[in-house]
């Protein structure tokens, strides 16, 4: 009978291998970390608190970036009804992204065609008038006094005409030549990156919604769902809501305009329907611009135009914008007022923006999670 024996070779490399396997006495362990001293208990937290202080430096030095990202998100989950809208009627997502975007470019380019070159053509004539309509303020009595006692007539004036003389309104307003660059492509490019992070998040919307939806257990992943699509949903309806009260907005002041002879009341209609997009301060600014291009017809035109736009933004704030807002996202007038006003507050314009919808969500979630427990509890 033969025997079979192993090869020398492999019989080798089997005593290498045992070698190599032997373990390298590095001496005993030592007791675990004291986790109750107090050294360790200091330490650890000073770890901590520098993380924490680094985080939040790091975050501080992207928060432009941040909130260029948060304005892209809101505008994706506005616009998100409209792209809607477009696949109901058989296209698909791509190509109703398509048309949607290119809606909101034609609506701008309309908007700069048409407001622009007057607003840019008013404004010269203004600055060039500007010292004869304050000598005419003398004609009215009242003002005539204030000036007699006060000097502020002629102290207006006299700075008036040293920025006409000049010539350097528009450099000082923006902190001179650099400045202007500065605003300039700052505003080109932000506004670039808005509408290029808006195109994507709004072509993505759904996946990144499904990527969003993994990291919930499955167990809750059909009731979390369905609020993330509402709340999407009571987003894009504000910003129909809120379209909808700049175009009544916009109305109005084509209607007043065409009414007492205002000058260039197409294009002031199309400001006011952009500011009206903008809390809070938006119709400062609108009024402010018709009040100033008034001026340059008469000053009875301007004064009406202005107490005509103050109470049109009374009857705005307490009666048109409350019954929009509790229709499209069911929440009180009072809860709009507060959250635009607390969000204006905290974060500028941005947070005015994302203010109301924020307080949609957080009302969703209160009426479907917090209280059906504490109702059973």
């Amino acid at each position: 009978m033969a025997r079979f024996t192993k090869p020398r070779i492999a019989a080798k490399l089997l005593r290498r291998k045992a070698v190599g396997n032997t373990a390298e006495d590095f001496g005993e362990a030592g007791k675990p970390v004291d986790t109750t001293h107090p050294f360790y208990f200091g330490f650890m937290v000073t770890v901590g608190a520098l993380l924490a202080l680094i985080t939040l430096r790091a975050l501080a030095s992207a928060s432009a970036v941040f909130i260029l990202i948060i304005v892209s998100i809101f505008l994706a989950a506005g616009l998100n009804p409209a792209v809607l809208f477009f696949q109901n009627r058989g296209l698909k997502r791509g190509m109703a992204v398509g048309a949607v975007m290119a809606s909101v470019l034609i609506f701008v380019a309309a908007f700069i065609a048409i407001a622009v070159p007057p607003l840019i053509e008013q404004g010269n004539q203004l600055l060039e008038n500007a010292p004869q309509l304050i000598r005419d303020l003398n004609n009215n009595a009242f003002i005539n006094d204030l000036n007699n006692k006060y000097g502020v007539i002629d102290s207006l004036q006299t700075r008036i005409d040293s920025v006409i003389k000049d010539g350097q309104f528009a450099v000082t307003a923006f902190g001179g030549v650099i400045g202007v660059g500065k605003a300039v492509v700052s505003g080109l490019v932000s506004t670039l990156t808005i509408l290029t992070l808006t195109l994507y998040f709004l072509a993505s919307l759904p996946q990144v919604v499904e990527i969003g939806l993994k990291f919930v257990p499955a167990s809750r992943r059909s009731r979390v769902s369905k609020l993330v699509n509402a709340i999407i949903s009571r987003v894009g309806s504000f910003v129909g809501g809120q379209a909808i009260i700049a175009a009544l907005a916009g109305i109005f002041i084509l209607i007043m305009g065409l009414i007492i002879g205002m000058p260039y009341s197409g294009p002031l209609a199309v400001i006011v329907l952009v500011c009206g997009f903008i809390p809070l301060i938006g119709h400062f600014i609108g009024m402010t611009i018709v009040t100033l291009v008034c001026l340059t017809a008469s000053l009875s035109t301007a004064a009406i135009a202005l107490a005509s736009y103050i109470i049109y933004v009374q009857i705005e704030n307490y009666v048109i914008t409350p019954r929009i807002m509790k229709r499209s996202l069911s929440i009180p007038g009072l809860v709009t007022i507060i959250a635009a006003l607390l969000g204006t507050s905290l974060l500028g314009l941005i947070g005015g923006l994302l203010a109301v919808p924020i307080a949609a969500a957080i009302l969703l979630i209160l009426d479907e999670v917090v209280f059906p427990r504490a109702d059973q509890s």
